[in-house]
């Protein structure tokens, strides 16, 4: 229920800032009013209230290096040209001729990535997915506007920003989860031991963005469908190489087969999502909380599953084990496993 009322609050925000950005670069202007009679459903006032209402509770995820650097990264353009001291030293095509204004062109570039953002956002489920889409689009404009202004600025934003790829990644999502991890010598004995209980397993990649956007939402379901006959794990495809080739999941990127969401029932596959094509490759689906209940029959299999016997203390185990103390950062293995944690991936 948090992770919702984040999740609300983080697109009310970021509609927020979008529609400020645009009136302000279009201030007293027919667009201008045309702008905010089309947005005027975004919730301007309800996302600011909204924010600093649950700060105390998205504070610990706001404040993470990544996007920290991400946030000035994105915004390094706007900051550049607006801050004093550094701005009357730029180049500008304003027929006033001030360096610390926007000209018409930096204007149409920024109204266009708002749009962009906007669209390509109404189709991210996570509050990740959103925040990814915002800082890679903001990025690809600075990356522009940058060259535009001028091209050794541009030159530098580019290495910068190669180098914030190869050394800063997002956070592995570290919160409550009933998932068991698998690694190549466990997975079969898993699924064979007792063909009563239903696994769903995800095979993921850490490297891969939608499997990282994708985590919260696996964990969110393990916590209201885990029970006895019913139970939740992962591999890290790109880990266990052997293991992908054997299930026939493709980690290369063209394929786009990360995640892939497996059903195995008495230790056999009966579903997979996505769907691979002729081509091996992947049917396009959306992998929201909304489409796995739907397609997997969770509300089914849950009901079907609670009527096994919990005196095999799988369930009990598990949670003991898998879920942390409030405001603990950390899983801890289970005791009947080896030790297989995001942190040794």
């Amino acid at each position: 229920m948090r992770r919702q009322v984040f999740y609300v609050t983080f697109i009310h925000v970021e509609q927020s800032l979008v529609v400020l950005l645009l009136l302000s670069l279009c201030s007293n202007s027919f667009l201008s009013i045309l702008y905010v009679a089309c947005c005027a459903n975004m919730g301007l006032i309800t996302g600011v209230i909204a924010f600093f209402y649950h700060l105390p509770q998205i504070y610990k995820w706001l404040f993470k290096p990544y996007y920290i650097l991400s946030t000035l990264m994105s915004t390094a353009f706007l900051i550049l040209r607006k801050c004093p001291g550094l701005c009357e030293n730029l180049n500008t095509e304003r027929e006033d001729r001030n360096p610390c204004d926007f000209d018409w062109r930096e204007v149409e570039i920024l109204m266009f990535l708002g749009a962009i953002v906007m669209m390509k956002n109404r189709r991210a489920i996570t509050i990740e997915q959103h925040a990814g889409n915002l800082f890679m689009f903001s990025k690809v404009a600075n990356v522009i506007l940058f060259f535009r202004l001028d091209i050794r600025l541009g030159i530098l934003y580019f290495l910068l920003c190669i180098a914030f790829v190869m050394t800063c990644k997002p956070p592995l999502y570290m919160g409550p989860e009933y998932i068991k991890y698998f690694s190549e010598k466990t997975i079969d004995e898993e699924l064979n031991h007792d063909s009563c209980v239903t696994w769903i397993v995800e095979f993921y990649a850490n490297w891969a963005p939608e499997c990282q956007s994708f985590a919260p939402v696996f964990a969110d379901l393990s916590l209201k469908y885990n029970c006895t006959g019913l139970r939740f794990g992962k591999i890290d495809a790109g880990r266990y190489g052997e293991v992908v080739q054997r299930y026939k999941v493709s980690t290369s990127p063209l394929a786009k087969q990360l995640p892939s969401l497996v059903l195995f029932q008495s230790g056999r596959e009966v579903m997979r999502r996505p769907m691979v094509d002729n081509k091996f490759r992947a049917v396009s689906w959306t992998f929201s909380e909304e489409n796995i209940i739907r397609e997997f029959n969770l509300n089914e299999l849950f009901e079907a599953s609670k009527k096994i016997k919990k005196g095999r203390g799988v369930k009990g185990e598990d949670q003991n084990s898998s879920l942390p103390d409030e405001g603990s950062e950390e899983r801890q293995p289970e005791p009947d496993t080896p030790a297989e944690s995001k942190k040794d991936q």
